[in-house]
């Protein structure tokens, strides 16, 4: 995803579908909300809300955890 998309353009169809495949991808390997979002030039809602349409299972909150103890 070289190029960013033009603030405020509706993504629509076979398109919106194909970012919706991208972005899970990139998400489900690591990348952030507020990453996806600064590489697409979109809002971190829009990221969001096409994140939870194709069903991804979003991460908590937070930095770094502490494992457990043993």
């Amino acid at each position: 995803m070289a190029e960013t998309l033009k603030k405020g353009t509706r993504v629509t169809g076979a398109e919106r579908d194909k970012l919706a495949a991208e972005l899970k991808k990139r998400y489900d390997s690591g990348e952030s909300i507020r990453a996806l979002a600064a590489a697409t030039g979109r809002s971190y809602g829009f990221i969001h809300r096409i994140l939870t349409e194709s069903g991804v299972n979003l991460r908590g909150r937070g930095g770094a955890t502490r494992g457990k103890k043993s």
